[in-house]
């Protein structure tokens, strides 16, 4: 599903340095009606390093319409444009 963001709240538990990898974890914690609740956890280095940034968010589903109604003229037209616009959007898929 399309959806934007409502809300996002961001905990850095420790400093994040430049150029550190972090180790994402996230979940949907509950949906009602459109709205989609989650959270997130970052670890610095891998899946088992120490927590850096904890994150809880409310998305909004929302229909592409959304977009068309209110993008950008010419970045509608460059997507729509795009023969590989069909492969990075699947790109973004995610197995339930």
């Amino acid at each position: 599903m399309i959806a934007v963001t409502g809300r996002l709240e961001t905990d850095f538990v420790r400093p994040v340095p430049l150029g550190t990898v972090l180790f994402l974890e996230a979940e949907v914690t509950a949906v009602a009606g459109r709205k989609i609740y989650s959270r997130a956890t970052g670890r610095i280095g891998g899946p088992d390093g120490p927590v850096a940034v904890r994150a809880d968010a409310l998305f909004i589903e929302v229909k592409v319409d959304h977009f068309i109604d209110n993008g950008r003229p010419e970045e509608i037209r460059a997507a729509m444009n795009d023969p590989d616009q069909i492969r990075r959007a699947r790109a973004f898929e995610v197995n339930p």
